[in-house]
């Protein structure tokens, strides 16, 4: 943190109101964002934390169509899904809005107002695909069609979900309306564009030259499609869902959601400080960090700064921190493919282990490059990691001074050199901490936090205390003195990675934690979602002395981390927990079922979706035939007397069929499709005077008139209604 500032302006990325939250999520932007914030106010730093559901857009109104409800009851239903999900995994936002608000729609709608007043969009007519049967223009995402990629069928108009590949609707082969399928036509239409090429140099001098710092993922992606050359972007569409464009002449256009959806910061910073939202968003001593996925970079780098750069007094992000994505059991994490572990879904499957998911998700995050979440890694993790380093120390530490000194925190009566420096060696780790994570690299943060435990583990072990406390318990008094000042700069360190499990450790500590000043009052008082109730009083926090103390209990902050004494001699402990349970392989084996059997059911989807391609796949026509050539064909309908399988052959069956001329013997290679059972009494259409062959030692007079599907089908060509055996065909 090169530049001071007096607060610091925390963003999500807004997710799609569409559908739940999955891990792939969580790991791109939720629990980073939440682990600096929560950083921060361990610091004492102001802070306000922002995010919502992006309730506009395609996806939602096809989700709509699709379920046969309205948009607003979709966004509606996942608004409360999603905010449950990220409470229940302890992301503390301050506000958790939506872009449906009022708020957020005059809001919105008066940013667009300036811009327009000011002359800083363009107008632009373009031909754009039309719907012709339900009489509306088609955004990129109601348009499917095949990729010119790889082929795959349902490529939709923006991107294909199975290569990966960014497309445009003019690239697709065969596009067609998602609405119903029906006819699609190009007309003109009208729109208003943010010309970013205009910003262009402002940008490249911005982010170029200004933000080197930048993750080299986000300062990689901003510089290639600056030096391919920006292009003005639309700002409004043709739909009936979104906030209005708030001009005359505007009537079915709405605001495009990429336009719409990043004003909701602010938004929904207003919704939470009317007062004094404006100090959040346009004074230079506000930091603006925006955590976003990497799909996200050139709307949160490019465009949204571009937006604020035309708007004229709005900060722009100090960093931009994404990370790549996640994927799932060695598979890209699919929500149309179910293949994603939900974590509404977890938090009832896992209950009291959300630390669990938010450690394993930082541990392995995708900071550098894409990364893989598997059910066995989650399970190690948890049990050699939380559970045998962590949760172990801590357990020990506690079980053992409530053994031997009755739960009191023990003078420190006979020290040695091995304690101080154990203790010493706990600052650099806090110092890497400190680095790590204001550079925004959680993964070795959290390494660094998990080195305190085994840096405790190592010492508890070497120092034995259930063996020196039979003949010295003066010495075993300072091991376990020096032990549970580990266990509070635990307390400390891991409050930011495993909030849950960090406010058990501090019950059983008995301390509470400095939250920081409450960005509302500005006077000091306590942010709720960072107190810890104990005994049913709440423990506040102020900012002289240390420890800090109020009721009588020592209260933690970030600057005890590494303090030689944290927990004085004669304070009381609580009783022991356990901080983490041991995670068995029947659960991981249930989810690694339940996995595949949603893999099961996707490969059998698939081959019936590619069966009913093959099936719509036309023969070319052969080559002409004159009518005489037709005429010399026989063709007749026959009645099926008797049918038996050809021995020893798996598609031929031998027929006995009346023909109306005479009896005859028929050998056809449709066993695979119907039995003899079924043939009998069957009325068909044969070629009657095809020249015989011997299949199989069998003389075969005649030929079986069927029809055959591209995906290898035959069912036979009858008559409408029956004939008499020999009646002529032509």
């Amino acid at each position: 943190m090169d530049k001071e500032f007096k607060r610091t302006l925390v963003t999500c990325a807004l997710p799609y109101a569409n559908g739940p939250v999955h891990i792939g999520h969580l790991a791109g932007a939720y629990i980073p964002g939440d682990i600096y914030v929560r950083y921060l106010r361990l610091r004492g730093e102001d802070v306000v934390f922002v995010c919502g559901s992006d309730e506009h857009g395609v996806p939602i109104t096809i989700k709509a169509r699709e379920q046969g409800v309205t948009p607003q009851d979709i966004v509606d239903r996942y608004h409360k899904v999603m905010k449950d999900a990220f409470a229940g995994l302890g992301i503390n936002f301050d506000i958790y809005s939506r872009t449906t608000s009022k708020v957020h729609e005059a809001n919105a709608s008066e940013f667009f107002r300036k811009l327009y007043d000011e002359g800083k969009f363009i107008t632009k007519s373009s031909m754009q695909y039309y719907d012709t049967e339900a009489k509306t223009f088609l955004a990129d995402r109601y348009i499917e069609g095949t990729c010119p990629k790889c082929g795959n069928p349902h490529a939709y108009g923006d991107q294909c979900e199975k290569c990966g590949s960014t497309l445009s609707p003019e690239e697709l082969i065969d596009p067609h309306s998602r609405l119903g399928g029906g006819a699609i036509e190009k007309r003109e239409t009208t729109h208003w564009y943010l010309p970013l090429d205009r910003y262009e140099p402002w940008l490249r001098d911005w982010i170029l030259e200004q933000h080197k710092e930048w993750k080299g993922n986000v300062y990689g992606q901003c510089k290639s499609w600056l030096d391919n050359g920006l292009q003005p972007r639309a700002v409004s569409r043709d739909l009936d869902w979104g906030v209005p464009v708030p001009v005359e002449g505007a009537e079915g256009k709405v605001l495009y959601v990429w336009f719409d959806a990043p004003i909701g910061y602010i938004s929904n910073t207003k919704e939470l400080l009317p007062e004094s939202w404006e100090k959040w968003w346009k004074s230079e001593d506000t930091r603006l960090v925006h955590f976003i996925g990497k799909d996200n970079i050139v709307f949160h780098c490019i465009v949204f700064p571009s937006m604020m750069k035309a708007y004229g007094d709005y900060v722009l992000p100090d960093n931009v921190p994404s990370n790549e994505f996640l994927n799932l059991e060695g598979d890209k994490i699919s929500t149309s493919r179910n293949w994603a572990v939900w974590v509404d879904e977890y938090e009832k499957q896992f209950p009291g282990e959300e630390d669990v998911l938010r450690y394993v998700l930082c541990a392995n995050a995708p900071e550098t490059k894409d990364n893989d979440f598997t059910w066995k890694d989650f399970q190690q993790r948890n049990n050699s990691e939380l559970v045998a380093i962590f949760g172990n120390f801590v357990n020990r530490a506690v079980v053992l001074t409530q053994k031997y000194f009755g739960g009191v925190v023990p003078e420190n009566l006979k020290p040695e050199a091995i304690d101080a420096e154990t203790l010493a060696s706990i600052v650099p780790c806090r110092e890497a901490l400190e680095k790590d994570i204001e550079t925004y690299h959680f993964r070795e943060a959290l390494k660094e936090a998990m080195n305190i435990a085994r840096i405790g583990n190592k010492y508890i072990s070497d120092a034995e205390p259930w063996k020196v406390a039979k003949t010295d318990m003066d010495r075993a008094a300072s091991i376990l003195y020096t032990c549970l000042q580990i266990c509070a700069d635990l307390a400390v360190a891991f409050e930011p990675f495993t909030p849950f499990a960090a406010a058990r450790l501090r019950e059983m500590l008995r301390v509470g934690i400095d939250a920081g000043e409450d960005y509302r009052s500005g006077e000091g008082a306590p942010t709720e979602n960072f107190f810890t109730s104990l005994e049913g009083k709440a423990v506040h926090t102020r900012r002289s002395g240390s420890p800090l103390e109020e009721n009588g209990l020592p209260v933690l902050r970030w600057s005890d981390l590494g303090s030689t004494e944290i927990l004085a001699p004669g304070h009381v402990l609580g009783e022991a927990t356990l901080l983490f349970r041991k995670i068995e392989d029947a659960e991981i084996d249930a989810q690694i079922a339940r996995l595949a059997a949603i893999k099961a059911q996707n490969e059998a989807a698939a081959k019936e979706r590619e069966a009913a391609e093959a099936a719509k796949k036309i023969e070319p026509q052969k080559s002409e035939v004159t009518f005489e050539d037709f005429g010399r064909m026989d063709i007749r309908t026959a009645t099926v007397l008797a049918a038996e399988r050809v021995p020893k052959t798996d598609k031929l069956l031998k027929l006995t069929i009346d023909t109306g001329i005479d009896e005859r013997t028929i050998v056809s290679g449709i066993a695979e499709f119907y039995s003899p059972e079924e043939m009998v009494g069957k009325q068909i259409v044969i070629l009657s005077n095809l020249s015989p062959r011997t299949i199989r030692g069998i003389e075969s007079r005649g030929m079986i008139l069927m029809a055959k599907q591209g995906d290898g089908k035959m069912r036979f060509v009858t008559p409408q209604e029956p004939l008499v055996p020999g009646a002529v065909v032509g």
